[in-house]
């Protein structure tokens, strides 16, 4: 088969080239037109959403994996209309095209579609309610899907973070190196999730024939806090040799490092459904970190 993958250069996409390559020809797209190694592909411009259905059409593919998407929390709420154009319009765009060829879309949306006031992991048919701008463009796009009649295929992952790029686990380790001391929120609670376990996890799914459209939760199993993952982030790495020794991670408060955007107190996902229709058993969180520190 032929998979069409935007967003090739960022973290779930980089891993995305890794896992889908064994399932059929893979064509890649950047917003540069080019890979991180220097090398030439497609040009898939999520400022532009209306540019996107040519593409689709004229790259002919049985699916489209999209991993493409504005991703600054904090910066859309300054930036709205490019977050909705990024998040809600192009993920609209690229259904509208897969249904003029039948093709799949697989698209990738988050934790942050709730609120946070949750206290069990959150169902995909739990209440959505975003906190801000962000959350808002990935939901539009979620619905937008959903209501362009499109085979689709939606996964909500949260925490993401890999070897590479800017995420949470590279800072800690780079301040871990710099500083005695890490000061870390320790009243939000999530689920850390590397890029390649989403990846993996994507490929088999689409290895085997079609079940349904649908909306999934994806994340690793577990939970913890950003001052938990900190912590196990650092201890682990010492003992792998990858830091030369264990700063103290403090715990702080949410409003003890206050951001534009707000974030959900509790944004743990309820994978079960994943797991149950794909018969796929995900790690929990720590195991998964361990993958990505070896």
């Amino acid at each position: 088969m032929k998979i069409l993958l935007l967003g090739a250069n960022g973290q779930v996409g980089h891993e995305l080239r890794r896992a889908l390559a064994p399932l059929g020809e893979l064509v890649c797209t950047t917003r540069s037109g080019c890979l991180e190694d220097g090398s030439a592909c497609e040009v898939a411009d999520f400022d532009v959403p209306d540019s996107l259905p040519a593409l689709v059409e004229r790259t002919g593919p049985d699916i489209v994996v999209n991993a493409a998407a504005y991703t600054a929390v904090d910066r859309a709420e300054s930036e709205r209309d490019a977050a909705f154009r990024a998040n809600a319009h192009a993920p609209g765009a690229l259904a509208q095209a897969c249904v003029q060829r039948d093709a799949l879309l697989v698209h990738y949306s988050t934790d942050y579609v709730f609120d946070g006031t949750g206290s069990r992991p959150y169902r995909e048919d739990d209440p959505v309610a975003p906190l801000g701008v962000y959350g808002e463009s990935k939901l539009a796009g979620e619905q937008a899907i959903q209501a362009s009649g499109a085979r689709h295929m939606i996964f909500r992952t949260a925490w993401v973070y890999a070897d590479r790029g800017r995420n949470f686990m590279l800072t800690m380790l780079r301040l871990a190196r710099e500083r005695d001391e890490l000061r870390v929120v320790a009243d939000q609670t999530g689920t850390p999730t590397p890029a390649s376990l989403i990846a993996d996890t994507t490929a088999e799914i689409l290895a085997r024939p079609f079940l349904r459209s649908g909306l999934w939760h994806l994340t690793a199993e577990g939970g913890t806090t950003w001052h938990g993952f900190a912590a196990a982030i650092v201890a682990r790495a010492q003992s792998l040799g990858r830091i030369d020794r264990v700063p103290r991670t403090v715990p702080i408060a949410t409003g003890d490092y206050p951001t534009i955007a707000r974030r959900p107190a509790y944004s743990r996902l309820d994978c079960s459904k994943l797991e149950h229709d794909f018969g796929i058993e995900l790690p929990p969180w720590e195991a998964a970190l361990d993958s990505v520190l070896v």
